[in-house]
C-alpha cells in the first residue's frame, strides 16, 4: 500500500499519520465510496480534513460486507421522491436528488406531495420525502393532503417500504422541522424501515443536504447492487435554473446596485414602507412573477458594538467567519456573517457551556420549556450576554456558537419583461420596543436607514413554482394582498400588461389609512384606467369607527366572487399567515358554501380541488 510522504503531499505530519493508518485498511469498494464522499464534501464545504474522513468512514456501513451480493435482498430500482414546499426550496432539492439517482441508474418518480395519488404509496418500495415546515409546525400547503392521509385510518401498512426524510426548517421557531419529524415517525409506525436517518436542516442547509444525499445513495446502492457505486457522484444541490443560467445564486450572491429607495407612505403615517429598485445588469439573473428575492443584510452597527463592549472583546480580533475557516475581524463577523437578533434553544444550550451562571442552566432544565420560550421571545444576543455572564470564552470560541446570518426573502414587486435588468421590492421597516429596549428588523432597517442609491446589496433569486400566474392568460385572477402582501400582484399585473393578457383581474387591498398607507395607489389607478386591472376593492382598517379588513370585502362581494370562481378564476393570497391568510381562507369557504349551496365539507373539498388544480395559491409568512 502506498505510504504518503510529507515532502511531496499537501498534508501535515498528523494528517499523514492518520491517512497511513486508514488507507491500508480500505477495500476497493470502500475506496470508491470515499472518492464520492470527498467529492460531495468539497462541492459544498471545501476539502474535508483527514479526521472528518475517518469519522465519515466510521459512521458508514461496512462496504466490504456490501459487495457480498448474497447478503443483499432483491430490491427495486424504482425510487419515489415526494416534496412538500411552500417557497420552492424543497422542490429544487428534490429535483437535484432525482437527477443524481438517475445518474446512478435508478428509475425516479418525482412529484409534489399533493400531486401523487396516495393509493399508489402501498406499492412503493423506496420513498424519499423532502419537506419544509410552515407556520406553527404545520405542513406546507402542498403537503397537507398527504400528511392528513398518513394520519388517517385509511393509511396502509408499509411492510415493504424503505424511506428517508429530509426536513427543512428554522431553529428560531418552536416547532423546528416538525412536518419532517411527523412524516418520519408516522412512516415508521406504519411499518416502514429507514434507508437512512432523517436529517433536520436549519437555514444554512447545503452541507447537511449533501451528507443526507450521500448516505441515501449509499444505502440504496447497498440494497440494490452491493454498494459498488455508492455515492460516487453525489454533488451539492444544483443551482436554480433559468432561461439563461446565471453564475449567481444563494451561495454566490450578486452585488446589486441600488437605483432607487423611496418611502411609499405619506406624511403623518406611523408606518414606513420602502420601494427599492435594484440593478441586475451584468448578472444574467432573471425571474418570473411570484418569485422572491433574497437579500443578505447587515446587522445594526449599534447592536454589534454593544455586544462587543459588553463582552470586553477587541473588535479587531481575528475570528472565523464561516465553516470554511475563513477569517475576519470580530466586528465584521458580527456585522455581516452571524445572526445576533434571534435566540434559539440550540444557541442557548451551547451558550450554557461558556458560563457557570446557574440561571441559564436552570432555564434550560427539563420542565422549563415555557419559561425558555418566554425568555427567547423578543430578546437578542445582547440580552443573553448581559443576563448570563460572566463568560468563559475568548472571541474566537464565542462566535462558534452563533449560526450564519440568513438571507431575508421578499416577494418581487416587478415584472422582468416590463423592467429588464431591474428588480423591485416592497419592504416595511420593522421597529418596536421590547423588554425595555428598541428593536429593529435586521434587513428592513438596513435597507431603510443605511442603504442609499449607489450602494449595493448581495442578492439572489429564489424561484417559487408554487405561486405562478395561470398559463392561460385569458383566465381570470383574484389577488388578495394587504400591506406589503400586495407586492407580487404588482408583478402579476405588470406581466399581464406586457403580455396583453385578456383575462379579468380583481385586487383586494387593505392597510390602515387611505391617505397615507395606500401603497402603489397611482399604479392601481392607471391599471384600472387602462383595463389591466378589472376591479379593485380596498379596506382601510383605521379610517372607520369599526375596523374593516380584506376578508370582509371578500364576503361583501360573495356573489360576484363565486361567479368568477365558476368561470375558472385563480385565487392568490399573499401576506401574514397567522391572521390574514387564515381569515381570508375562512371567508372563501363561507362564500363557496353560501353561494354554491354546499355543505361545509363540500366547500372544503371545492377549495381543495382548486388547490390541486393550482387555482388556489398562497405566498404566506
Amino acid at each position: 500500500m502506498l505510504q504518503l510522504q510529507v515532502t511531496n503531499s499537501p498534508f501535515n505530519q498528523e494528517q499523514v499519520e492518520l491517512l497511513n493508518r486508514l488507507l491500508p485498511t480500505l477495500t476497493e469498494s470502500q475506496q470508491v465510496w470515499l472518492t464520492g464522499y470527498m467529492f460531495a464534501r468539497q462541492a459544498v464545504a471545501g476539502t474535508p480534513s483527514a479526521e472528518a474522513v475517518v469519522q465519515a468512514i466510521s459512521e458508514t456501513p461496512n462496504l466490504e460486507e456490501m459487495v457480498s451480493v448474497s447478503h443483499v435482498p432483491a430490491a427495486s430500482r424504482e425510487v419515489t421522491i415526494l416534496f412538500g414546499s411552500q417557497t420552492g426550496n424543497c422542490q429544487r432539492l428534490a429535483t437535484g436528488m432525482a437527477r443524481k439517482l438517475e445518474e446512478q441508474g435508478m428509475h425516479v418518480t418525482l412529484a409534489a406531495m399533493n400531486k401523487y395519488k396516495t393509493n399508489g404509496l402501498k406499492k412503493v418500495e423506496n420513498l424519499l420525502l423532502v419537506v419544509s415546515t410552515h407556520g406553527e409546525g404545520e405542513p406546507p400547503d402542498n403537503a397537507r393532503a398527504l400528511h392528513e392521509f398518513l394520519y388517517s385510518k385509511r393509511a396502509p401498512q408499509f411492510d415493504n417500504l424503505f424511506f428517508s426524510v429530509l426536513a427543512l426548517g428554522d431553529t428560531s421557531y418552536e416547532f423546528f422541522c416538525q412536518t419532517g419529524k411527523d412524516f418520519d415517525q408516522r412512516l415508521e409506525e406504519l411499518g416502514g424501515k429507514r434507508l437512512s436517518p432523517r436529517v433536520d436542516c436549519d437555514l444554512d442547509y447545503d452541507e447537511p443536504v449533501a451528507q443526507w444525499s450521500a448516505r441515501v445513495i449509499s444505502a440504496l446502492n447497498e440494497r440494490l447492487n452491493g454498494g459498488s457505486t455508492a455515492a460516487a457522484a453525489v454533488q451539492a444541490p444544483a443551482p436554480e435554473s433559468s432561461a439563461v443560467q446565471s453564475a449567481y445564486s444563494r451561495t454566490n450572491p450578486f452585488k446589486a446596485e441600488v437605483l432607487e429607495n423611496l418611502n411609499l407612505n405619506g406624511r403623518g403615517s406611523d408606518r414606513e414602507t420602502r420601494h427599492l429598485e435594484l440593478s441586475l445588469e451584468g448578472s444574467d439573473l432573471q425571474y418570473e412573477p411570484g418569485d422572491s428575492l433574497g437579500i443578505y443584510p447587515e446587522n445594526h452597527p449599534e447592536l454589534v458594538d454593544a455586544i462587543i463592549h459588553e463582552l470586553n472583546f477587541n473588535p479587531e480580533e481575528i475570528v472565523p467567519v464561516n465553516k470554511n475557516n475563513e477569517q475576519g475581524s470580530l466586528r465584521d463577523a458580527l456585522l455581516k456573517h452571524y445572526e445576533i437578533t434571534a435566540l434559539t434553544k440550540p444557541l442557548l444550550t451551547q451558550a450554557a457551556e461558556l458560563t457557570a451562571n446557574p440561571a441559564l442552566h436552570e432555564l434550560l432544565a427539563p420542565g422549563n420549556e415555557q419559561a425558555l420560550k418566554e425568555y427567547a421571545s423578543g430578546r437578542d444576543l445582547l440580552d443573553l450576554v448581559q443576563d448570563f455572564g460572566p463568560w468563559q470564552a475568548d472571541a474566537s470560541r464565542f462566535v462558534t456558537i452563533l449560526r450564519k446570518l440568513p438571507a431575508r426573502l421578499y416577494s418581487i414587486a416587478s415584472s422582468f419583461k416590463a423592467n429588464e435588468d431591474e428588480v423591485h421590492l416592497t419592504i416595511r421597516a420593522v421597529r418596536y420596543e421590547a423588554h425595555g429596549r428598541d428593536r429593529y428588523g435586521v434587513c428592513s432597517i438596513h435597507c431603510a436607514d443605511r442603504i442609499q442609491p449607489g450602494d449595493s446589496l448581495p442578492i439572489y433569486i429564489q424561484q417559487n413554482p408554487n405561486f405562478k400566474l395561470p398559463s392561460n392568460s385569458d383566465a381570470p385572477i383574484i389577488m388578495i394582498g394587504p400591506g406589503t402582501g400586495v407586492a407580487p400582484f404588482r408583478s402579476f399585473l405588470e406581466e399581464r400588461e406586457e403580455l396583453g393578457a385578456e383575462g379579468k383581474s380583481w385586487l383586494f387591498y387593505g392597510d390602515r389609512h387611505f391617505v397615507t398607507d395606500f401603497l402603489y395607489q397611482t399604479d392601481w389607478q392607471r391599471m384600472l384606467k387602462d383595463g389591466v386591472l378589472t376591479k379593485l376593492d380596498v379596506a382601510f382598517s383605521r379610517d372607520t369607527q369599526e375596523k374593516v379588513y380584506v376578508q370582509q370585502r371578500v364576503l361583501e362581494n360573495s356573489k360576484e366572487l363565486y361567479a368568477w370562481l365558476q368561470e375558472g378564476a385563480h385565487v392568490y393570497i399573499c401576506g401574514d399567515e397567522k391572521h390574514m391568510a387564515h381569515d381570508v381562507h375562512s371567508a372563501l369557504l363561507t362564500v363557496i358554501q353560501q353561494e354554491g349551496s354546499l355543505s361545509a365539507e363540500e366547500a372544503a373539498a371545492y377549495l381543495n380541488d382548486m388547490q390541486e388544480q393550482q387555482r388556489y395559491q398562497r405566498d404566506v409568512y
